[in-house]
């Protein structure tokens, strides 16, 4: 009872001088970090949270590899997050969260860097093996911000103004319907169900009853591959359920890097009772 009474005490008074461990998210065809706007500040008071924007479309490292004709492939995606990580912030082994392609990337990641990666979420990941819909592209092609929301969210009102406008700007730049196109068409085909079977840590793979774009069945069977591995269909909710279901998804990703024992399915205690995590100072 003290344990919980003092991890709900750590909760509402974290200590000010620490270092977290650190949380490193990866957003898929969203392209910007800033798609975890529902979750990073939240996730801030528990983790050292990173966003690398390893995918940024009119961003000159992508940029350059178009103008040399090189592919913007899953593995370019992997390099640049080691080069990220490696360089820049240095203190594994790392906790990864990703969303759609960002999938696709951590699961390569974990598979060749497992002393790198301590826990892995996948929320609503592509490459699990079946045939992916991009309802995405005609929005993209067509200029229609709105068919964009409409194949990404269950209910699209949940989606923030903010982003529709941004997506509207984006689609008037030749740039980034170029860095856009060629990078769907450089990791579309890129498939991570059998590297499943390479990932050594925890892992929870989330997926969505109404996701458009990635099969919700073929992620539940996916699922069964990984080792160590959990998961969770999430009701009422489109392929972005750190968005749709903010609130669940923040606790659940909290509960479950953090957790001696984790589960897909905490009971309230558990979420209620969680603490920041705090690295070692020696």
């Amino acid at each position: 009872m003290a344990t919980s009474i003092n991890g709900f005490i750590d909760r509402l008074r974290p200590k000010q001088y620490s270092r977290k461990q650190p949380l490193v998210l990866i957003n898929g065809l969203a392209e910007q970090a800033e798609s975890w706007y529902r979750n990073f500040k939240y996730w801030r008071r528990f983790f050292e949270v990173h966003a690398p924007n390893i995918l940024a479309f009119e961003g000159e490292a992508l940029q350059r590899r178009v103008a040399a004709k090189e592919p913007i492939s899953v593995e370019y995606l992997v390099r640049q997050l080691h080069t990220y990580l490696d360089q820049f912030v240095q203190t594994p082994p790392y906790h990864i969260v990703s969303s759609s392609l960002g999938g696709k990337v951590a699961v390569e990641f974990a598979a060749q860097y497992p002393q790198l990666v301590s826990r892995l979420i996948l929320i609503c990941p592509s490459g699990m093996g079946d045939e992916e819909k991009l309802p995405i592209m005609e929005g993209v092609v067509g200029r229609d911000a709105l068919a964009v929301v409409k194949s990404v969210f269950h209910k699209p009102r949940l989606a923030d103004r903010d982003m529709l406008r941004y997506y509207k700007s984006k689609f008037a730049s030749r740039r980034w319907k170029t860095g856009f196109l060629k990078t769907v068409r450089g990791t579309l085909d890129h498939t991570v169900r059998e590297r499943l079977k390479d990932v050594k840590c925890p892992a929870l793979l989330v997926t969505a009853a109404h996701d458009k774009i990635c099969c919700p069945r073929t992620a539940e069977e996916a699922a069964k591959d990984l080792p160590h591995g959990h998961f969770l269909k999430i009701e009422k909710c489109g392929h972005a359920p750190q968005i749709e279901k903010a609130s669940k998804i923040n606790r659940l990703v909290v509960h479950f890097l953090s957790s001696p024992t984790p589960t897909a399915r905490p009971s309230w205690t558990q979420l209620l009772l969680v603490k920041p995590t705090q690295r070692p100072t020696a």
